[in-house]
């Protein structure tokens, strides 16, 4: 797996300003009841951006198809990097909600062995002890082995898209979802810990100047991804409207639905961000390693988990359109048992954000996040770590808020990369 440049687009989604606002309850008044109901009031507003800025993303991907160009290619790209500032603000709904935990892997899986899906560079090797698929090349090959069937693709669709993801019980073979579009719309990032990120050229899409061969069938796969993960993200904005089975299922479930919150924010920070995507990959300073490793996206991809962490302590959300979203909230619970507590949670988030968005100016101004991660990089290397610092703080004061709130104890998400950082080297 080789990886990995567009910046602007998400940061200015992120600093759009609100239009109105909803004064929350006063921490006294706040029962549990409301809290949940909030919690999924958010959720279904922000799977309903997710959805809303994927649907442009399938508008930019039928222009690139229909007229391929370095000018199609370029807004398919920034159409990618705008749709994930509000999905990645939906990732603290994982963990606590299994209805979203059983859903993630069609939308967000990785790391994946690209070489299932199209043409990969001659250093990405040829087999895998692990991946038979490694390079079955679906794009160039309409017919492919898994576990001794016959597999026919000689149409890519919804259908065959779902038989290939994981496609013989592999988790790396992932054929949908934003990093399988992704990678069809960068390529491999063949950089390393070097500057720039994957260079797909918009000939590869061409049908009169075709580069890599299979121009026609890159573009059948590339539609059906971009369908397809339209056609899920509305599932999960269905399942969290009002009478949704994912909403019906926090809000009956009282001080459970409080602990799927706590859940979702304690396993994110501390297992899924701090550990899996963030120290595994500083540990090897690998660039393999980092989420939207073909764009070079990971940094704003980080931050908007941090973000959505937040949001689900204080109840607040900013909307694509601008809208600013407020309500009753967790931090009105903790505020109304131990102020000082609230403080202490609000402040460990705010303290986790500085160095996140201190991750992305260095991103923007010095050098991309693979580039951070790569050995002998002091600078960039303290700049990941403090934000993995902030990360796991938060994470202990989610324990105490648990606590706190008489919830009793969870096991949040864990990481061998820092429960047993030996581990990752054997």
């Amino acid at each position: 797996m080789i990886r990995k440049i567009a910046f602007s687009a998400t940061l200015a989604l992120l600093a759009a300003s609100a239009t109105f606002t909803v004064t929350p309850a006063r921490a006294e008044t706040v029962t549990t009841a409301a809290v949940l109901k909030h919690y999924s009031e958010l959720a279904h507003a922000k799977y309903q951006d997710a959805l809303t800025t994927a649907q442009a993303l399938n508008k930019a991907v039928d222009a690139l198809i229909a007229k391929p160009s370095d000018e199609t290619l370029k807004a398919a790209r920034e159409a990618w990097i705008a749709a994930r500032v509000p999905y990645q603000q939906t990732e603290v709904y994982r963990f606590g909600n299994p209805i979203v935990d059983d859903w993630e892997g069609k939308v967000n899986a990785w790391p994946l062995d690209e070489g299932l899906i199209d043409y990969v560079d001659a250093s990405y090797g040829t087999e895998s002890d692990e991946n038979a698929l490694y390079t079955a090349n679906v794009i160039a090959n309409k017919k492919i082995k898994v576990n001794g069937k016959t597999m026919d693709l000689t149409k890519f669709n919804a259908k065959t898209l779902r038989g290939l993801n994981e496609a013989g019980e592999i988790e790396a073979n992932v054929a949908t979802g934003y990093h399988a579009i992704e990678f069809l719309l960068w390529g491999q990032d063949l950089n390393g810990t070097g500057p720039g990120a994957g260079n797909r050229p918009f000939t590869d899409y061409s049908k009169a100047d075709c580069t890599h061969g299979n121009c026609d069938r890159r573009a059948q796969y590339l539609k059906a991804a971009t369908d397809l993960l339209v056609s899920d993200l509305k599932d999960m904005v269905a399942a969290w409207a009002p009478k949704g089975k994912a909403a019906k299922h926090v809000e009956a479930n009282g001080k459970k639905g409080l602990t799927a919150i706590l859940t979702g924010m304690g396993s994110l920070s501390y297992g899924e961000l701090a550990g899996e995507r963030m120290k595994l990959g500083l540990l090897l300073h690998d660039p393999e390693e980092e989420h939207d490793c073909f764009s070079d996206n990971t940094y704003a991809s980080h931050l908007n988990d941090a973000i959505g962490i937040k949001s689900a302590y204080t109840g607040e959300y900013t909307r694509v359109d601008g809208t600013k979203m407020t309500g009753p909230s967790l931090s009105d619970l903790v505020a109304a048992k131990d102020k000082a507590l609230d403080t202490e949670m609000k402040g460990k988030l705010d303290t986790t954000l500085d160095a996140m968005n201190a991750m992305a100016d260095r991103a923007h101004k010095v050098e991309a996040y693979d580039q951070m991660i790569g050995e002998g990089n002091t600078e960039g290397n303290a700049v990941v770590q403090k934000a993995i610092d902030g990360l796991i703080d938060q994470s202990k004061s989610v324990e105490r808020v648990l606590a706190a709130l008489d919830l009793g104890t969870v096991k949040l998400e864990g990481s061998d990369s820092l429960d047993n950082p030996d581990a990752v080297f054997k």
